[in-house]
């Protein structure tokens, strides 16, 4: 397993476009990322966590246009789009209605799609290294507590993950809030 820090994100990057399984630190946990694309990528962070693929992961991304492609803007109407634009960049998850271009296997059993424009930096930077939405689902085994600490990720994961960022968590003391775009209203506080 590779390590990476923020002066080391390009091969970070080329890892996840070559199919690579990353975790890497978010606002309040580390996650497990892969390429939004690749099938085969998502397969096997569903395996490392124990979890049924029919659950779907979110999308983070550095950007709104990152994110773009795989929401049906068109279905949400414009003050909900604005309340989500106004908590973006941030630590704010919103589902969306997906864009029939969007694979089945991001979203799973869901008819929506869970998208977050991130402000923390390292997520920022990797984001960019790679060129687009990252898959982002918490690291750890299903039903366990998620990983805070590189030394969580080792113990979990052993040399299942491709790489590690080792960079700093951001200062939520829990995962981002979940909101329906269509409803506002909150999944998850």
């Amino acid at each position: 397993m590779r390590r990476f820090d923020l002066a080391t994100i390009d091969p970070a990057g080329q890892q996840l476009r070559e199919g690579g399984v990353l975790a890497y630190p978010t606002e309040a946990v580390f996650g497990l990322g892969c390429d939004p694309r690749n099938e085969a990528a998502l397969a096997r962070i569903f395996e490392l966590k124990h979890r049924p693929a029919g659950m779907g992961v979110l999308l983070i991304a550095s950007d709104f246009a990152q994110v773009e492609p795989y929401i049906d803007l068109e279905a949400v109407p414009l003050p909900m789009l604005d309340e989500a634009w106004s908590t973006w960049p941030g630590p704010c998850t919103w589902v969306f209605p997906r864009a029939a271009a969007a694979p089945d296997w991001i979203a799973g059993a869901h008819a929506g799609i869970a998208v977050r424009v991130t402000a923390h930096e390292p997520v920022v930077v990797l984001c960019r290294a790679f060129g687009g939405a990252l898959v982002s689902t918490s690291a750890n085994v299903h039903g366990q507590p998620p990983a805070r600490s590189v030394n969580d990720l080792e113990q979990a994961f052993g040399a299942g993950l491709d790489g590690i960022l080792d960079a700093p968590l951001g200062s939520l003391d829990r995962p981002t809030s979940i909101r329906d775009v269509l409803t506002g209203a909150i999944i998850r506080p």
